[in-house]
């Protein structure tokens, strides 16, 4: 039998908490609800697990101090923010913390379900492939390599990266990125795409994501750098220097 994904669900709302919780169980989950951050982070340094779906106003340590813990301590644990604060701060804070997701209060629970879905999806293990030189994107497993070493995006992050690379050269605009990445769910500041934009640079070992003043951002190829995987997507990066 099939191992269960282990959840741990810090909520301070008890119905919200048993409700949604129910759903996680009736969908295959192994969930552990808590009520205080310092709690969730005690857990966290005992027992592993694959995904926190976090509240952010929580008595004991708040739902971003719980963030950086799992981000220092636990990086194999995915995340989710589930909170009532709908700021554009509040959401730019939590993915400059590499939150792999945030939603905001009320939430559909199947849409909520969808969401934590894709992110364990990008989280699987990888098979042991020899998944090539370049940069390599795994759409199933919302995954990116480059010359065969992972890149440690978050679910955002890499829907980003794919969505610019699948056509290089065109300019998207903020509002096309942000409906590739949260859909029509995203309530909020277009300016988020930028704090993407920024943590992408970071991570890519090449520079090749550009800025197009008072549009948006776009993808610059460079043929030399083209190395073809079968089976994958397989897309040259640039060595130009970053725009600022």
């Amino acid at each position: 039998m099939e191992e269960k994904r282990k959840i741990l669900f810090l909520e301070d709302e008890p119905t919200i908490r048993e409700v949604l919780t129910e759903y996680m169980e009736l969908s295959g989950y192994a969930v552990t609800g808590v009520d205080r951050g310092d709690e969730a982070m005690a857990l966290l340094g005992r027992e592993h697990f694959d995904l926190a779906v976090l509240d952010i106003c929580v008595p004991g340590a708040d739902g971003f101090a719980v963030l950086t813990y799992i981000r220092e301590h636990c990086q194999n644990t995915a995340t989710v923010m589930l909170t009532a604060l709908e700021d554009e701060q509040s959401q730019i804070k939590a993915f400059n913390l590499y939150a792999d997701d945030y939603c905001i209060k009320p939430v559909s629970p199947l849409i909520l379900l969808k969401r934590m879905e894709a992110i364990l999806r990008r989280t699987a293990q990888n098979n042991g492939e020899d998944v090539g030189k370049g940069l390599v994107l795994k759409k199933e497993a919302y995954c990116a390599y480059y010359d065969g070493e992972k890149l440690p995006l978050t679910v955002s992050e890499f829907l980003l990266l794919q969505k610019l690379y699948s056509e290089p050269g065109r300019v998207f605009t903020r509002e096309q990125l942000i409906l590739s990445i949260f859909n029509e769910d995203y309530i909020g500041n277009d300016r988020i795409i930028d704090a993407h934009v920024k943590n992408l640079r970071k991570k890519l070992p090449v520079s090749c994501i550009q800025t197009v003043i008072g549009v948006g951002y776009k993808c610059e190829r460079n043929e030399d750098f083209l190395r073809p995987e079968r089976g994958c997507v397989n897309t040259p990066l640039c060595t130009r220097p970053k725009k600022i």
